[in-house]
């Protein structure tokens, strides 16, 4: 009997594992995220390869391209500079990370700003240059769904500056290609930033979230890199080879090193699929968007419901916004009564003039038009007048020679008329003109002024490709002494990327890949941030165990999720974070392994989580 109930109790306890095992399998694969993938030829738009592409999936970071794109076209338009300080608010402060550490009403540059959310990832950093353009992070979102529009971006809705998962904030494969495309060709003196491996960033030394893509593969120059637990391992690269580019992205790959494989198999099929000469076609970059434009742009896309809602219909509306009849004309001035009888009879009277008949003979009119038509000879005494009128006419109106005087044509005419004596013009007063206009420019010009430095800003057609990096850095070498610099020298010579192999295409506009500009820290002078920088490598990553009502409440859970995974959650550093009165529960300090690790094993014990980081 006792045989029995043991052998029962073995088939028990491994029938248990068995459907904890099954357990773990299914939810491993419910947590996975949808893939998509597109590889385009960048020089024309035309598309070599794409999966799901048009699906809508969550962005996550890649987000941060459109908050890039909107500040460099804020720079174009002189509503920014490099130097601008923006206050931190409230709402920037409280993003997850990845952060840069900026606390609320501290002041940051906006150069700062760029190198943070570009290199980094950083997600306070995104939150506040949106604040500072937008006002607030919804008008900003408003702002970044039209400029989208604008770009051909038809299926991609943003609710946030960042990425962070959030309802409706979605995109596709193919809108973020189009997006890294735009950046390309729209801004290109500003694209460098994307292939910068590190950069300071004012409060911190941030390093490159796609350092390794970078890095491995040949020809890479970008883009961005983005990561949640509902939008997977995403990315948007870029390379050139051999005069040919090619821009791909990748949604839902199943881990760093497993994404940036995937691109690289893309990127090969798509250098062997592009032609090996293609004339460039470069996109219609967007308008600069004002708040009625962004008003005028229907957002009617209609939103996923859920966290994975991808795949679902789109709807755009069709309903007519807007009258279609033309409008009316202008209304023309109407002429008064007076006026319209003045110039009837003026009408009448050139009529009556033109038809009328001939003067009777012996009349004063008669001799008139006689005279005028040379038939019969004119009076002694009106001929002696016309005479009179003749001589006048020629010393009025005939050029007088180089030695003619003023006074010698009022002689001329006293002689004539002795009446005009009277009316004989004073003599001016003797000035010596000089023989040459320039002399009395020369006579004018300060001695003590310095002859304008001339700065050249375009190298010419004489200047070879090679050379023009040189010329440019030459100007740039003298960026902080010298005036009339453009906007794009300017903040080229700040973005400029550290080490990058130039583009074999050709381009409009300088792109200083290949020049190396060491940043030279800035003193700063703000409120005083205190940054912990794990010396372990790698640690940018961490897991989310809820939001809670008090502080207490996420102490509780966090203690309590680190005593039922302290296997894997033991190097964590535990962090309360309260925003708009919610505290959220995190384990930081994390390498991506093991915050992937833990996640599902929290997942297994139906304990939510969340992945954070980049």
């Amino acid at each position: 009997m006792g045989d029995v109930r043991s052998l029962f109790g073995r088939i028990f306890r491994n029938c248990s594992v068995l459907i904890a095992v099954f357990a773990v399998f299914m939810t491993s694969e419910l947590q996975a995220a949808p893939y998509a993938a597109i590889v385009m030829d960048a020089r024309t738009g035309e598309i070599l390869y794409e999966k799901n592409a048009r699906t809508r999936l969550h962005p996550a970071s890649l987000t941060k391209m459109m908050t890039l794109y909107i500040v460099f076209q804020e720079i174009e338009a002189g509503n920014l500079s490099l130097d601008t300080k923006v206050t931190i608010s409230d709402y920037a402060a409280s993003q997850p990370p990845s952060r840069l550490g900026l606390k609320p009403g501290q002041k940051i540059e906006v150069r700062y700003l760029i190198r943070a959310a570009a290199i980094k990832s950083a997600n306070d950093a995104a939150a506040a240059l949106g604040d500072a353009i937008g006002g607030d992070h919804v008008a900003f979102a408003k702002r970044m769904t039209a400029t989208a529009r604008e770009l051909g971006m038809g299926n991609t809705t943003f609710k946030n500056a960042n990425g962070l998962t959030a309802e409706g904030h979605l995109s596709t494969a193919y809108d973020m290609t189009l997006l890294g495309r735009h950046l390309f060709y729209d801004f290109p003196a500003y694209y460098g930033i994307f292939s910068r491996r590190t950069a300071d960033a004012g409060v911190a030394t941030v390093t490159s979230t796609n350092s390794r893509f970078l890095e491995s593969y040949e020809g890479a120059d970008g883009i961005k890199t983005g990561y949640t637990a509902p939008a997977g391992f995403n990315l948007t690269a870029s390379a050139h080879r051999g005069g040919k580019h090619i821009i791909a992205t990748i949604f839902g790959g199943d881990s760093s090193a497993d994404r940036n494989a995937k691109m690289a198999d893309l990127m090969d099929m798509g250098f062997e699929k592009a032609p090996d000469s293609a004339s460039e076609v470069p996109p219609t970059p967007a308008p600069l968007m004002d708040d009625a434009l962004i008003a005028s742009i229907d957002e009617a896309i209609e939103d996923v419901d859920g966290e994975g809602g991808a795949g679902k219909t789109i709807s755009v509306s069709g309903a007519v916004l807007s009258s279609p009849r033309p409008k009316a004309r202008p209304v023309l001035p109407t002429v008064s009564d007076d006026v319209a009888i003045a110039m009837a009879e003026g009408i009448d009277g050139a009529l009556d003039e033109a038809t009328a008949e001939p003067a009777p003979e012996g009349t004063l009119e008669f001799q008139a038009e006689a005279i005028a038509a040379g038939e019969v000879p004119a009076e002694p005494a009106a001929t002696e007048l016309a005479e009179t009128a003749l001589a006048y006419a020629d010393l009025t109106v005939a050029t007088p020679p180089v030695s003619a005087t003023l006074e010698a044509q009022a002689e001329a005419l006293t002689e004539t008329d002795p009446a005009l004596e009277a009316l004989k013009p004073k003599l001016r007063p003797d000035e010596a003109a000089p023989a040459d206009p320039a002399a009395v420019l020369i006579a004018s010009a300060d001695p003590a002024a310095e002859a304008p430095e001339l700065v050249m800003t375009d190298p010419g057609p004489d200047v070879t490709r090679a050379e023009a990096p040189e010329l440019l850095m030459a100007q740039i070498s003298g960026i902080e002494s010298v005036a009339g610099k453009t906007k794009s020298e300017l903040l080229a010579a700040d973005l400029a990327p550290t080490t990058v192999a130039a583009p074999a295409s050709k381009r409009k506009s300088p792109i200083f890949d290949t020049v190396e500009v060491a940043d030279t820290p800035a003193e700063y002078t703000g409120e005083e941030v205190v940054v912990v920088l794990s010396t372990s490598g790698g640690r940018h990553f961490g897991v989310n165990v809820g939001e809670y009502p008090t502080e207490y409440e996420a102490e509780r859970a966090l203690l309590k999720t680190a005593l039922a995974e302290s296997a894997t959650l033991n190097d964590g550093l535990r962090k309360a974070t309260e925003s708009n009165g919610i505290w959220r529960a995190s384990f930081m300090g994390l390498t991506e392994d093991q915050a992937d690790l833990a996640c599902r094993r929290l997942t297994a014990r139906a304990i939510p989580c969340e992945t954070v980081g980049s």
